[in-house]
């Protein structure tokens, strides 16, 4: 199984002040490393690609798209893909990135979509995902604004549908918060947080397709989940399910 692994990525720029003086730093960091880590001891190809490529490097041919079984989002926002920098800053017209997707999947490709503060709408709906062509291909419908939901106190998901991902899995670890999404009426919900969709399967075409609502790593992704024995298997069937010929 080979994936496109997209997002999880940033850059933070800080300015430290000690009384009189102040002086910047800048510090690049990923999200993903130990999932990635994890997909790679479970027999999963990965090829990652950091948020801030996605502007310079994205495919611009469905072919390029068409090498892999599934397409991972995580924690990038829409107008990453929509504003590729030679659009942007050249004017120039360029294939719509997210349409390229939506026809990936159309044609038997698998997408997931991993929780985060730009993921889904997200902070202050900057993700904005429900304004563009994956709103259909989701199988979930997105809200409105800000969809986040944060839980310092924590909340334990919990199965509500045996299914061969969540197969055995009856108590699940603490997360810290998850982004609020309505599973469509032809989709499948797997897990929920009180009356909140979770994990979520569906299809679009004659691909499949999955939204899981909270982190892959911290923060909403608390240490006992990534500590958890469940960690690496989970994300490996959840890939099976989505992946094309499944």
């Amino acid at each position: 199984m080979k994936i496109l692994f997209i997002g999880e990525s940033w850059t933070i720029h800080m300015i430290h002040a000690k009384g009189y003086d102040t002086f910047e730093s800048t510090k690049y960091e990923e999200g993903a490393t130990y999932l990635l880590e994890k997909l790679n001891e479970h027999d999963v190809e990965v090829d990652y690609m950091p948020a801030h490529e996605v502007q310079v490097r994205f495919p611009t041919i469905i072919e390029s798209l068409d090498v892999y079984d599934a397409i991972v989002i995580s924690d990038i926002g829409s107008n990453s893909f929509l504003l590729p920098n030679n659009t942007f800053y050249n004017g120039q017209t360029l294939p719509n990135a997210l349409e390229l997707i939506r026809t990936y999947v159309e044609n038997g490709g698998g997408l997931l979509m991993i929780g985060g503060y730009l993921s889904f709408m997200g902070m202050e709906g900057k993700a904005n995902y429900k304004n563009t062509v994956l709103a259909d291909v989701l199988p979930v419908t997105l809200l409105d604004g800000d969809d986040r939901v944060e839980k310092p106190e924590g909340v334990h998901p919990r199965t509500v549908e045996e299914h061969l991902i969540t197969k055995n899995i009856t108590n699940w670890p603490i997360f810290l918060g998850y982004n609020r999404f309505v599973a469509k009426k032809d989709a499948e919900t797997l897990v929920q947080v009180d009356e909140d969709p979770f994990l979520v399967i569906g299809a679009y075409g004659k691909g499949k397709t999955a939204a899981f609502a909270s982190d892959c790593a911290p923060h909403w992704g608390s240490k006992e989940f990534m500590e958890w024995d469940e960690y690496g298997p989970l994300w490996k069937r959840l890939l099976e399910q989505v992946s094309k010929g499944k």
